[in-house]
């Protein structure tokens, strides 16, 4: 009778229990395997995605990193192009000059014409001139570059001006052997001139701001932007700052163009435009022509019957193209406001 009570809990053949249910059997039913299985393919997986963005994330400021390195080192190198093909061992080097003249422009012009003057290969140089002007030690830096192409490393050198070639830009050109302007060309505006913000009305009378200047002369702070000028203050400007730049753009004038004496400068040096025949007429440019017509009158003055044109071209940069994006956004600082309240005398023609 014990054996028979015992023996009545085990299942029989059919793996059916008392109740006549069959067992749950944890480690042979397929679903659960299945489900188990899928489990460890996720984690395998999810595993496999992270360690896959952490690399490519690593992979990728490796890149950025030698792309910088190799942009910095690249930074201060520069390339040729060709404009018109020759034999290379009588180069023309073309440097532009385009656009506002300023400190950067002046640097970067001065590189290119250094490098030019010292390639063996370079028998002339031709300035190709497009710009209003600027700024004036911008415009001398330039003006003193030239020259030394010409004097020290014996390079001729002819300028080139193409839309306008006016102020500071003509300022450049004068430094050349010979001038050759298109014929819709613009050049001329021989004088100086200086501009900066007035903004008493906008800070006391608009935003009830009152500046107080504290100073330690009563020319100190002439000019102001606080205060309008008076008489006396613009004729201490005149005197101090227009009139030595002015005389010094006379003089350039004349030294540049033999054929002008600093009398026959100062009758033209009143701001005054000129077009290509009127400038050919006063003597302030040689000739009038196209870019054809500067290579050949750099041919002649280097004594070669061809040459190879080239241009130099910066290489692209990833931290010039940052910086450039950069300067995009409008940024009031302090050093944007003293910028602003700054005045700065120009070589250039401004039209208010």
């Amino acid at each position: 009778m014990m054996d028979f009570e015992q023996n009545s809990n085990i299942s029989g053949p059919s793996g059916a229990d008392s109740s006549g249910k069959p067992p749950i059997n944890y480690y042979n039913n397929p679903r659960q395997v299945r489900v188990k299985n899928k489990r460890g393919w996720g984690l395998f997986w999810g595993i496999l995605f992270g360690l896959s963005v952490l690399v490519n994330a690593m992979l990728f400021l490796v890149i950025i990193g030698i792309v910088t390195v190799f942009a910095a080192g690249q930074s201060s190198s520069i390339n040729e192009r060709v404009i018109y093909y020759g034999p290379r061992t009588s180069k023309i080097a073309v440097i532009n000059l385009y656009g506002i003249i300023d400190g950067e422009t002046a640097q970067e012009a001065a590189r290119q014409l250094s490098i030019a003057a010292k390639d063996k290969n370079v028998k002339a140089i031709i300035l190709r001139v497009d710009s209003p002007g600027g700024t004036i030690s911008g415009s001398d830096q330039i003006h003193n570059e030239i020259l030394k192409a010409r004097n020290d490393w014996d390079v001729p050198v002819v300028a080139f001006m193409r839309n306008i070639a006016a102020s500071g830009g003509y300022y450049c050109s004068v430094a050349c052997e010979k001038i050759i302007a298109e014929p819709t060309t613009i050049t001329g505006s021989i004088g100086v001139i200086m501009g900066y913000l007035v903004m008493q009305e906008l800070l006391e009378g608009k935003l009830g701001i009152n500046p107080v200047i504290i100073k330690s002369g009563e020319r100190k702070d002439w000019p102001s932007s606080f205060s309008k000028p008076t008489q006396e203050q613009i004729d201490y400007l005149q005197q101090k700052v227009i009139q030595p730049a002015f005389r010094r753009f006379v003089n350039i004038v004349a030294d540049g163009r033999t054929m002008l004496t600093v009398f026959d400068v100062e009758r033209l040096a009143d701001g005054s435009i000129f077009a290509a025949e009127e400038a050919l007429q006063e003597n302030l440019i040689d000739g009038i022509g196209y870019f054809d017509d500067a290579v050949k009158q750099a041919q002649e003055l280097a004594g070669i019957d061809k040459a190879q044109v080239v241009e130099y071209v910066k290489p692209f940069s990833f931290t010039s193209f940052w910086g450039a994006s950069e300067k995009t956004v409008l940024s009031l600082d302090k050093k944007t406001l003293l910028e602003l309240s700054t005045p700065e005398v120009m070589y250039l023609w401004s039209i208010h």
